[in-house]
């Protein structure tokens, strides 16, 4: 018996789960609140110099002089036209500039002068944002393996609240990007241990659909975030209603139990019997195995925590970690890319930031179908390829081409929502379980990585205003290609160790029903058993079956694991079945 089999027996995915699935969707809902905040705190409204406090002093919009060359928002004209050393040339401002107060009370631009020649550490302020949840990453996988999801979920709400707060008081520019950092932090661990925590206490038929609604909550979170700027002009305001949540969300999230799987895997059979007992009570099943069939799941001699350095060790580890990564590289910079040109759309900020994050709905529901008939490879190749056509489309269109430019802009961010759900699921399947955590943790901080460096890329438009754009497609189309160098884990078990994962694209000629030669080798190490955290092969796909040494044909992933097998000794499927 392993861990499904115990949640199956006490309910699979019952009131339990719901209840539980329900708190970590809530928490799930900040999390756009803070990525997409950038975008309404750093926007910058019309603006001109402000007049200096001389008699003589005068500036764009006040000196009705005409004057062949017009300075711009950054420059300002001569106190005299008929100065003769100044030659008519624009000016500096020194005396600041004064903005358009129609659409933003106040944002940072406005705050803190970060405007013209200090318009970098406008999109600084992202970047330094991201870099905290870039290094959040490995930081909390790891954590989170050592002392429990709950723990951090519960540090990653008070961390966001606390500096998402202290954020918005900020006195100083410097203070405010050091808070947004350690904002980063926390808001990394509430995104991945909600995740983990839904997935692990649900049963292997059920996983798919509570991935889906976590990532469901996320769009709902990102629409909801477009009403809230537009209620909340003035920057501060905005930053606290985002941040505040957080510590309603620590107190919810209390209740929410720990991991099972966790608490197996570190030897806390007690407390994962607690757990497992609680589950079984408000499903109304009957009460968990008791402690001693709970210890027997617990496999001996194994590290209790497996060294990162393992997902570069071996060649099909390191091809999947270099590989994965560049293509969460590529996800994430055409994702944010799309995101943060939302104000070029010609639909008005908030309305335009809202249907990029409606559309991202069926984004999601069309990966998701594409996943289980085409596949991983195909799918996660196919929406890179589309999201890179898009943007290079909309590098023809001019800006006076209002209506094709939100088409163009609403269907690329779909489909750039579906390639971020397609890496998703797919990294979760790659890794074997030992390194699943590390794995995620490497990939979520090449994603950051990504969207650190996307305001600054949007930068080189000085330089050359398609620049950004043919950086966006270059790396899209380089994450597509990468992606199909991936193997292919449709209707595969989900690997237990490494090698697992260096064993399991040994195929062998079989047939299925469809009488196509698609079963694969199975060798020892794939059959043996779960590890100490009771993970076992996915419910729902195809298996294949086999037969021991004389023994009847195994139909199941238990039969499977029971086959007495010789050392080195591998067993060919002859078929495919479905449990």
């Amino acid at each position: 018996m392993d861990v499904d089999e115990v949640l199956r027996e006490c309910g699979g995915f019952g009131r339990f789960q719901l209840l539980l699935l329900t708190l970590l969707s809530l928490a799930h809902l900040p999390l756009p609140w803070h990525f997409m905040l950038h975008i309404f705190l750093s926007a910058v409204p019309p603006h001109h110099c402000r007049s200096p406090p001389q008699p003589t002093a005068s500036n764009l919009s006040r000196d009705p002089r005409p004057t062949p060359d017009d300075p711009g928002p950054c420059r300002s004209l001569p106190p005299s036209p008929l100065d003769p050393p100044l030659n008519h040339s624009a000016l500096p401002c020194t005396s600041g500039w004064e903005y358009d107060t129609s659409q933003f009370t106040a944002t940072i631009a406005t705050e803190w002068d970060v405007v013209c020649e200090r318009r970098g550490l406008n999109q600084a302020a992202g970047t330094f944002f991201f870099l905290g949840v870039m290094l959040g990453g490995p930081i909390v996988g790891y954590l989170s393996d050592r002392y429990g999801r709950r723990r951090l979920l519960l540090l990653g709400c008070l961390v966001t609240a606390v500096f998402g707060s202290m954020a918005a008081v900020s006195t100083g520019f410097t203070m405010f990007v050091i808070a947004r950092f350690l904002s980063g932090l926390g808001l990394t661990a509430i995104n991945i241990t909600t995740f983990t925590l839904a997935v692990e206490w649900t049963d292997v038929r059920h996983r798919a659909q509570v991935g889906a609604v976590c990532s469901l909550a996320w769009c709902v979170g990102n629409m909801s975030l477009a009403l809230l700027a537009f209620l909340l002009r003035d920057w501060r305001w905005l930053q606290l209603a985002v941040s505040a949540p957080c510590l309603l969300l620590a107190a919810a999230c209390w209740w929410v139990p720990e991991s099972a799987r966790w608490l197996l895997s570190v030897g806390q059979t007690e407390g994962a019997r607690s757990g497992l007992l609680a589950c079984a009570r408000l499903n109304h099943t009957p009460p968990p195995p008791p402690l001693q069939e709970l210890e027997k799941m617990q496999s001996p001699g194994r590290a209790p925590h497996p060294s990162p350095l393992a997902l570069v060790r071996t060649r099909q580890m390191c091809r999947i970690t270099l590989c994965s990564g560049m293509v969460w590289l590529g996800v994430a910079l055409s994702y944010y890319g799309l995101s943060f040109s939302v104000s070029g759309l010609g639909l008005g900020l908030y309305l335009t930031h809202f249907t990029f994050a409606a559309v991202e709905v069926p984004g999601k529901l069309l990966a998701f179908l594409l996943l289980e008939r085409l596949g991983r490879r195909p799918t996660q190749a196919g929406l890179l390829l589309l999201t890179a056509t898009i943007m290079g489309l909309r590098c023809l269109l001019t800006p006076e081409q209002q209506v094709p430019l939100l088409v163009l802009g609403v269907v690329g961010k779909g489909s750039a929502e579906g390639a971020f759900t397609t890496a998703i699921f797919h990294t979760t399947e790659l890794f074997p379980t030992s390194l699943r955590q590390s794995g995620l943790g490497y990939t979520s901080l090449m994603g950051r990585l990504a969207a650190s460096a996307t305001p600054l890329v949007m930068l080189l438009d000085e330089v050359w205003v398609f620049l950004p754009s043919l950086i966006f497609i270059s790396v899209t189309l380089l994450a597509a290609a990468v992606s199909l160098l991936l193997p292919e884990t449709r209707r595969v078990p989900l690997p237990q160790t490494v090698g697992h994962v260096e064993d399991r694209w040994r195929y062998t000629v079989g047939t299925n029903k469809a009488g196509t030669n698609t079963s694969w080798a199975l060798t020892q190490r794939h059959i043996a058993g779960t590890d100490t955290g009771g993970h076992q092969f996915t419910a729902g796909t195809d298996y294949p079956t086999s037969r021991g040494n004389g023994g009847a044909e195994a139909t199941s992933v238990t039969d499977i694991a029971l086959q007495p097998l010789g050392a080195g000794e591998s067993q060919t499927a002859g078929s495919e079945e479905s449990e």
